[in-house]
């Protein structure tokens, strides 16, 4: 379980997250829904400890604070910015990584092994990833971040940049994650992925939590009141709680 307890975090005069109190159990979906500048990717460099909070605390149950590295390798990261060596080949990014994240030496092959299948990738492994799809790189981006077989896995955009294909194949892999008792935190703005993917959603906007329920409640409790919309989505409780349109890439 991961549970962050009223956080703040500000840049010189700009605030980034203020306040935000969320908890994320294992084997579900949480997403933090919002536009750019939101706090989302603060959020997730505070949970994995690459942040320091300037009030409040993260900690994942059992094991204490992500900034100790020893509780941080039990939480992965797929970064919006890939986390990939051009030059180097699927097979080789993914051994270099691995090494990174602490794989013992006897495992290290096996894990690359899984993450090639899981991405779907086993038959590119000798290939330059500089020369893969866009989408094959956020498929080996996700892989890699589970490398080390962490309980809490944070996907910050995780299909930014892909074609509808690619984005369902990643999308069914995140899934995965959760019925495999993962605690998974994602964030985006794609209302459509969030309402397809996630148990619970947070609104979050100007580093403040609006909003904080399952899809369902969200849509009972603020998706009424445009008559234009044949159904409520998460997009129409953004603007009912926030007075404007989320923008989705």
């Amino acid at each position: 379980m991961l549970t962050l307890t009223d956080l703040h975090k500000a840049f010189a005069a700009t605030v980034a997250v203020d306040g935000l109190s969320l908890q994320a159990v294992p084997g579900e979906i949480l997403g933090l829904l919002g536009p750019s500048g939101a706090g989302k990717s603060t959020t997730v460099h505070l949970a994995l400890g690459l942040l320091v909070p300037d009030a409040g605390s993260v900690t994942l149950d059992g094991l204490g604070s992500p900034s100790d590295s020893r509780v941080r390798r039990h939480i992965g990261l797929a970064p919006q910015a890939l986390a990939l060596y051009a030059d180097l080949t699927g097979e080789e990014n993914l051994r270099f990584l691995g090494r990174v994240h602490g794989v013992p030496k006897k495992a290290l092959e096996d894990r690359v092994d899984w993450a090639l299948d899981f991405s779907a990738l086993a038959d590119r492994r000798g290939v330059r990833v500089g020369s893969y799809s866009g989408g094959m790189q956020r498929r080996l981006n996700l892989a890699a971040a589970l490398l080390h077989e962490p309980r809490v896995v944070l996907l910050d955009e995780p299909t930014s940049g892909v074609d509808p294909q690619s984005r369902d194949a990643i999308l069914e892999r995140i899934v995965e994650l959760k019925r495999a008792g993962l605690t998974v935190v994602y964030t985006g703005q794609n209302l459509d992925e969030a309402e397809r993917l996630c148990d619970r959603v947070a609104i979050l906007d100007r580093g403040r939590v609006l909003a904080f329920d399952t899809v369902p409640h969200l849509l009972r409790a603020y998706g009424a009141g445009h008559s234009e919309r044949q159904r409520a989505d998460l997009e129409l409780v953004f603007l009912n709680l926030t007075g404007r349109r989320l923008g989705v890439h």
